[in-house]
């Protein structure tokens, strides 16, 4: 084609995320996060224990980081903390999904990591910052690869577990979630319009606490084989 428009600048690459049993690769759209999801970690963090409407927020596609890298130590933090989670994601979607149907739009499931600036170093009111600086910043997803629901189903119950230089953290069970995956995709259809390669990060599990440089994580659910990382 003549005179075809070119990028003014480079293109952004496109974050992809491997699919197991293939050798096929899942594209990633946008990242939505749940918050709040364990009555142990609302517990934990000082939050109100009932039921209300779940905290969303989303991150960044390119922060995406594959299991098996380095995730740097962020600036503008001294206290730089884990949150281990399931994630599904989507090979279909819309809105208004009714909750009988969210899972026929799942393509499959993995393991994820929320990475948090607990602490924003001078910003005496972190609680009141925008949830952008402590969540959406560089590097703030570690996904590991991707469990087509033909091979693991659709997990709502097993172990959920991190461990910090061989030394478990996190330990809980998918069971005990708030708002099931059902229920995260149904309400978050009515504001956004899901679509394939969409990420949804459905929270986490007690335990969550500070790295340092040179700390190794590895994150595990039953049957949907771990996820590593460093912190350099």
């Amino acid at each position: 084609m003549l005179n075809a428009p070119k990028m003014v600048v480079p293109a952004p690459a496109q974050p992809t995320l491997p699919v197991i049993g293939s050798h096929d690769r899942y594209p990633v759209r946008r990242i939505y996060c749940v918050g709040r999801n364990y009555v142990a970690h609302v517990r934990e963090m000082g939050g109100d224990e009932t039921r209300d409407f779940p905290l969303v927020f989303q991150k960044p596609r390119d922060a995406v980081v594959q299991s098996g890298e380095t995730v740097p130590y962020p600036p503008g933090t001294d206290d730089f903390h884990y949150e281990l989670e399931l994630m599904a994601v989507m090979k279909s979607g819309g809105y208004d999904i009714p909750e009988s149907e969210a899972l026929d739009h799942v393509f499959g499931y993995g393991i994820c990591l929320d990475m948090t600036r607990r602490r924003v170093t001078g910003q005496p009111d972190a609680p009141r910052l925008p949830w952008e600086m402590k969540k959406s910043f560089d590097h703030s997803a570690p996904c590991g690869p991707v469990y087509p629901v033909s091979e693991v189903g659709h997990p709502s119950s097993g172990s959920i577990r991190l461990a910090v230089n061989g030394r478990v953290q996190q330990d809980s069970d998918l069971s005990l979630m708030i708002w099931k995956t059902p229920e995260i995709i149904s309400t978050l259809s009515r504001y956004f319009s899901l679509e394939p390669g969409d990420v949804i990060m459905t929270g986490t599990p007690d335990g969550v606490g500070p790295v340092v440089t040179g700390d190794e994580l590895v994150g595990t659910i039953d049957g949907l084989g771990e996820l590593r990382i460093s912190i350099g």
